[in-house]
Formats: C-alpha cells, sequence, structure tokens
C-alpha cells in the first residue's frame, strides 16, 4: 500500500470495501438494532478507513474499520446517554403475520444488554474474534472480555424462546 499510486491505492480501497462493507454493516447493525443507523456507521467507517488509508496494513484493514464501527457506535452511545431523555428506536418485532422471526429476536435480545456486553458479544461469537483480538477492538482487558462474555451470554440464555412456524 504504500508505494503504490494514488489510483492503484482507491482501486485497493474500492476492493476492499466491496468485500468488508457486507460484513461491517452486519456488525453495525447488531451493535445498533437499526439498520439505517448501520449503513450510516458503515459508511463513516469506511469513509474514515479510506482517509487513513496510507497509514492501513491491508492484514490490517478489517481489524480497522471494524474497530472504527465499533468505535463509533460506542461514540453514538456515549452521545444518547448525555441526552438521556431520547428514547430508543424500537423495530417492530412481528411480520404481517403476528410472528416472531427468529432473526429479529436475537436483534432484540442483543438490544436489551448494556452495552459492554453487547459489543463483546458480538465482536467475539458474530466476528468470531479471540477473547485478545476482542479486548484490542475494545481497548479492554482480556479478564474484562471474559466477564462481559460470560454475563451477556448467561442474559442472552434467560431471553431465549425458541420460536417454531406451527404458531402461526
Amino acid at each position: 500500500m504504500f508505494g503504490l499510486s494514488t489510483a492503484e491505492r482507491d482501486a485497493e480501497f474500492a476492493r476492499f470495501a466491496t468485500e468488508s462493507g457486507g460484513s461491517l454493516k452486519r456488525t453495525a447493525y447488531l451493535l445498533t438494532g437499526d439498520r439505517e443507523l448501520a449503513a450510516d456507521l458503515t459508511q463513516e467507517a469506511l469513509l474514515r478507513t479510506y482517509l487513513a488509508w496510507r497509514r492501513v496494513r491491508s492484514a490490517e484493514a478489517a481489524a480497522y474499520a471494524r474497530r472504527t464501527v465499533v468505535n463509533l457506535t460506542i461514540d453514538r452511545w456515549r452521545r444518547r446517554e448525555a441526552t438521556a431523555a431520547e428514547t430508543p428506536d424500537r423495530t417492530d418485532p412481528y411480520d404481517g403475520h403476528g410472528r416472531i422471526d427468529d432473526h429479529d429476536q436475537v436483534v432484540r435480545m442483543l438490544e436489551s444488554l448494556p452495552p459492554q456486553q453487547r459489543r463483546v458479544i458480538v465482536l467475539r461469537y458474530y466476528n468470531d474474534l479471540s477473547e485478545a483480538d476482542t479486548a484490542a477492538c475494545l481497548g479492554i482487558g482480556v479478564g474484562a472480555v471474559k466477564s462481559a462474555a460470560s454475563r451477556g451470554l448467561a442474559a442472552l440464555r434467560a431471553l431465549y424462546t425458541p420460536t417454531d412456524g406451527r404458531n402461526s
């Protein structure tokens, strides 16, 4: 990346954005529970990654962009905390037939977790990061990752109710 022309760098970034955009958007969605916000956060993360593209190594580009998505989510959460009067947007968990979709149930369950637990669960189990990589991405210790994962998984298990197609 360091010795490339601007056109080559742009082409390399375009390939990266195409390959990783979907994963970044899914991660943002699981962190926020809001599709439109996830798209906005993904675009912002890709923009910031592009601006730093000369400094980002190819092998670390996905981690850099993922960390940017997480940081943007944390910043948004902090702003929301500062304006506590604002209520979070909730999506209707029911489809047109009154059935709860498993995917929507998972997103709602993730929304119920405290932000730290939610970030750890998404990074560890959705993005399949190791405890050390999750800790590095969030800027916390491995012990904090283990604790948040344990508590988050326990909370998710308590909330989970299997759905089946026979209840419609």
